[in-house]
């Protein structure tokens, strides 16, 4: 009986302290941290004849390796995007200047060449970013602070649409 007695005992004793820890532990909330998406402007769309104010055709022309037919621009401020065309009439490169919101920019780059995919991009000094083959071409996309650089190439070489880059940065002092 005594035996029986203190198992009860124990099994009580037990069975009080768990209950006590269970209630009595600290339950603990942490701050969810919630982050608004970036509401990203539309991609740009040719709206008017060239010239493109920062780049020169023959520059690209150069740089990519093809003949420039026809310039376009949009009508995004302070820094059109430029469009150039090939001599077949088809886009051959693209380059979407962005200033505003560092963000916005950030984001800009990270749609261009997702960190993820992409290769990172350094250049020019103390700008950041990716560049990427695609299925379309190539694609070289830096930030700094809020300016965003993007530019598309129809060329599977990176090294051109990186070279457009630096002169375009250059040409704007960004």
């Amino acid at each position: 009986m005594r035996r029986t007695v203190l198992a009860l005992g124990i099994t009580a004793a037990l069975t009080t302290a768990c209950s006590q820890t269970s209630q009595s532990a600290p339950t603990s909330t942490t701050p969810t941290t919630t982050t608004t998406p970036v509401q990203l402007p539309p991609d740009p769309q040719p709206t008017g004849a060239g010239p493109c104010p920062y780049l020169t055709s023959t520059f690209v022309a150069d740089a990519n390796g093809q003949r420039v037919s026809k310039v376009q621009t949009s009508a995004d401020k302070p820094h059109p995007t430029c469009f150039f065309s090939a001599l077949t009439g088809k886009l051959q490169l693209t380059v979407r200047v962005y200033s505003g919101d560092p963000a916005v920019a950030k984001a800009l780059v990270d749609e261009a060449a997702p960190v993820d995919t992409s290769n990172p991009a350094t250049d020019p000094a103390g700008w950041q970013g990716g560049y990427q083959s695609t299925e379309a071409g190539a694609v070289y996309a830096v930030v700094k602070g809020g300016a965003a650089v993007i530019v598309t190439t129809n060329q599977k070489q990176t090294v051109k649409a990186r070279s457009v880059a630096r002169q375009a940065i250059a040409a704007l002092a960004l």
